[in-house]
């Protein structure tokens, strides 16, 4: 198995675990955003805290590319982002949804050059591109919607849903592209 053969297999799963959080999130999101404001703001607090996970596992899974800035640059922007997301709820819920667009927008410009980056050596890369400038659209419009949380967290989970299905598109790319590879 090649390191490229073994990097893909690898984000693959880290895919398809992204995804699965990301349903998790929303059916969660979905079902105590408006019923419970504290379990909405631990929602909100948590979306980052798994990105850093999310970025610690892509860092180990990807041993191919030589650079893998990006990727701490992420984790340095999602760490601050789940601390700074934590301080705003104190101030109330827009002061939060702003901050978590800020990070939403800063975070889908570094998928977007990262699914760029990997396109050319493993391919199935498209909807990582896609769900980076969709993240970054997303950022906009939780700032633009932070002072009406009712819609702000209601974005916040299509947010998450168009991620996760991302996310498994990718990993069904990435799959398709390594059994072609293998034939």
């Amino acid at each position: 198995m090649t390191k490229v053969s073994s990097t893909a297999r690898s984000l693959r799963q880290l895919y398809f675990t992204r995804a699965g959080f990301s349903i998790t999130w929303v059916i969660l999101v979905a079902l105590f955003a408006k019923t419970s404001p504290m379990l909405a703001a631990i929602l909100l607090i948590i979306y980052p805290a798994w990105d850093v996970c999310g970025t610690i596992l892509d860092i180990r899974a990807n041993r191919v590319v030589p650079s893998k800035k990006p990727q701490y640059i992420n984790l340095a922007i999602s760490s601050i982002a789940t601390f700074a997301v934590g301080i705003a709820i104190q101030k109330g819920m827009p002061c939060a949804l702003t901050i978590f667009g800020a990070w939403a927008i800063s975070t889908g410009l570094i998928q977007l050059i990262l699914g760029l980056r990997r396109r050319k050596l493993f391919g199935g890369q498209w909807p990582m591109i896609i769900s980076g400038g969709q993240s970054m659209i997303g950022g906009i419009t939780f700032i633009l919607l932070a002072h009406d949380p009712s819609k702000g967290m209601s974005s916040l989970a299509g947010y998450a849903a168009f991620g996760a299905f991302y996310y498994l598109l990718a990993a069904y790319g990435l799959l398709r592209n390594d059994n072609a590879t293998a034939k």
